[in-house]
């Protein structure tokens, strides 16, 4: 009796890995349905994953081994890569070749890992020139994959819903002249938490957008959350494209019953998460110490507090696809 329950126990193991192993052969190409994301048999999916730093800042982990390690380790069946457009002298602005390197790594890797990615324009700022050149190049690169995923603006600050929808309906015809279907998500003003804004005006004319909320769960409260619900009754599509436990500084402590109280609600309304991010800041938000190796194969002690956290999330959560 030992024994057939070993093997059962084995064969379980076997195909819950084999599973997660395939998890972009298993999903395929993604849609919007109505508010949801869904694969390609039409059934509801939730991404969730861990979001790269700033390429400018840490390049270190823009490779294929630390994207093999968060799918391996974490759990993550999407991966995020924020690519700085013009922070640092490593930025897209001072450095494209470099920076589309860096991006590509991490792409690649996914598409090796067998998990989506997000091609993340990680600006603050209107670059509508830059932004169209870049993703018609990675759009023409990566159309055949359905693991791709752009996001063609990071979170827009003060920029109003009119500059950002203009700038934004622009890009996507670019990306849409060369692929037609792969997800493109779009983000909205005040740091991605004026959701309500596009619920009011949203883009018209292409399928398969969605729109990004950002929270940091310290900071960001039941109003957020509301406000975000409410969007998505008047059918507007949401995808929470960076999110952590801490204050939206990415400082100070871990709020874990807040931080829980987001995760319950995101997944009961079925939407996808990243969490903010592989990069090793003295900083709350940044999951990973000093001590941590370029290529993964980090041990708990290379982890931080939010570190610990994300990966029992990812892990919890990412068990039932």
């Amino acid at each position: 009796m030992k024994l057939k329950l070993w093997y059962v126990t084995f064969f379980l193991a076997m195909f819950s890995s084999i599973s997660n192993a395939q998890f972009v052969k298993k999903h395929g190409q993604l849609s919007v349905q109505g508010t949801q994301l869904v694969d390609k048999n039409n059934n509801p999916v939730v991404l969730r994953g861990l979001s790269f730093g700033w390429h400018s800042l840490w390049p270190r982990f823009y490779n294929e081994k630390a994207v093999s390690w968060l799918k391996k380790d974490f759990n993550c069946n999407v991966v995020r890569a924020a690519m700085g457009v013009e922070l640092g002298d490593l930025s897209y602005i001072n450095n494209p070749q470099f920076s589309k390197e860096k991006v590509e790594a991490v792409v690649n890797g996914a598409i090796k890992s067998d998990i989506y990615v997000i091609i993340d324009w990680h600006s603050h700022n209107i670059n509508l020139k830059e932004a169209k050149v870049f993703f018609e190049e990675m759009s023409k690169k990566y159309a055949k994959y359905p693991n791709i995923i752009y996001e063609v603006f990071n979170e827009p600050d003060h920029e109003t819903w009119w500059e950002v929808k203009n700038y934004a309906e622009e890009v996507i015809k670019v990306i849409r002249e060369n692929d037609p279907n792969n997800i493109i998500l779009v983000g909205c003003p005040h740091w991605d938490q004026d959701i309500d804004l596009p619920a009011q005006d949203p883009i018209t004319g292409y399928t398969n957008i969605m729109y990004t909320m950002h929270f940091y769960a310290a900071t960001h409260g039941k109003e957020l959350r509301d406000r975000t619900d409410a969007a998505i009754k008047s059918g507007l599509p949401v995808f929470v494209s960076e999110s952590a436990g801490m204050e939206a500084s990415g400082d100070g402590p871990l709020n874990y019953q807040a931080w829980q109280e987001y995760i319950d609600w995101m997944e009961s309304r079925k939407i996808s998460w990243i969490t903010w991010s592989v990069s090793d800041k003295d900083e709350t938000c940044s999951i990973l110490k000093k001590s941590a190796k370029s290529e993964g194969k980090w041990q708990d002690e290379d982890l931080k507090e939010s570190g610990l956290k994300v990966r029992e999330y990812l892990r919890k959560y990412n068990k039932v696809d």
